[in-house]
């Protein structure tokens, strides 16, 4: 089987489902948006309608020099492009933000032309108001995984003996709202009346991504504070190692952490620092690894294949009606 991909950018979870694919036996090519200038992953941001109006002759290029069975488009702002051929099925994924505002738009005008779409939670496909297969991106259960607080600490240069809530982007993350992270963190430590080296807010990033179950595992929570999500890889990838999440009610984080103690979700402020406080009053590991077992990505690989098996077999029966 031979799958185009177009993608916006080629993130770390993206790259894993590629390879992922291609030890099932894909056969993939890659196309990426050029002018990508990104702020820890932030879809699109840098790029104006020149760097898009280049990506169609470079897909219309490949089209015809490929034998392709099918494409899959990846990220909403990929789907024009996929869908002004009309020989080969599409696949469409959405990440999360594709599905809201200007984006959000395009996505719902192309989304009809799909032969499959794929989404991270339920929240997206109330958004997107058509049907679509959940799909969240898989993690790697080998590299996350649980390893001793205090070596952990050691390694990334923390004080073992101090608490550390991570935030797992940078700061001008803009969408991942680290204002909220630090007020939640600063009225915890005035409910826990700690000062401010007890109880650390630490960010990430440029980290490579091998190192990031280093920096979870030395942490005592991971807090989420995203405005809007799909189905948040750091929330998974934490779970793989016990962390407690502390997260607001976004994408499939309520349906992931619903058996996992301690962590908590909150719709407030108020709620966050509740959830915060508890876990780290707490002083323990979560089970979350358990609970994350069924999105390691050899199982989601199975799942895209089930897909694209799918969407190439009803295309032949239209091809033979």
């Amino acid at each position: 089987m031979q799958v185009l991909h177009l993608v916006t950018s080629e993130e770390i979870f993206f790259t894993q489902q590629i390879d992922t694919l291609e030890r099932k036996g894909v056969d993939t090519t890659v196309l990426v948006v050029p002018g990508a200038d990104q702020i820890d992953g932030d879809m699109g941001s840098g790029r104006g309608v020149a760097e898009y109006l280049q990506f169609l002759p470079k897909v219309r290029q490949e089209l015809r020099s490929g034998d392709y069975d099918l494409i899959h488009a990846n990220y909403g702002l990929t789907a024009p492009y996929a869908i002004t051929q009309f020989r080969l099925p599409v696949v469409l994924t959405l990440w999360g933000s594709d599905v809201v505002g200007f984006d959000g738009a395009v996505t719902k005008a192309c989304a009809w032309r799909c032969d499959a779409i794929t989404v991270r939670s339920e929240e997206m496909r109330d958004l997107l108001g058509r049907d679509a297969h959940i799909l969240p991106s898989g993690i790697d259960l080998e590299r996350f995984e649980p390893m001793d607080r205090r070596e952990a600490c050691e390694r990334v240069g923390w004080d073992p003996d101090r608490k550390h809530v991570l935030f797992p982007y940078s700061p001008d993350y803009e969408r991942k709202n680290y204002p909220l992270a630090k007020r939640v963190t600063e009225r915890t430590r005035d409910r826990l009346e700690a000062t401010d080296d007890e109880i650390e807010l630490q960010t990430i990033s440029g980290v490579p991504h091998e190192r990031v179950p280093i920096f979870m595992n030395a942490a005592d929570a991971l807090l989420l504070t995203s405005r809007h999500e799909g189905s948040p890889n750091t929330v998974k990838e934490a779970m793989a190692c016990n962390l407690p999440v502390v997260s607001t009610d976004v994408g499939d984080v309520r349906t992931r952490l619903r058996d996992v103690s301690p962590s908590g979700v909150g719709t407030t402020e108020d709620e966050l620092v509740d959830e915060l406080v508890a876990v780290l009053e707490s002083e323990s590991r979560s089970n979350g690894r358990d609970a994350v077992r069924e999105v390691s990505w050899d199982r989601i690989g199975d799942r895209i294949l089930d897909i694209y098996e799918s969407v190439l077999s009803a295309d032949e029966s239209e091809v033979a009606g």
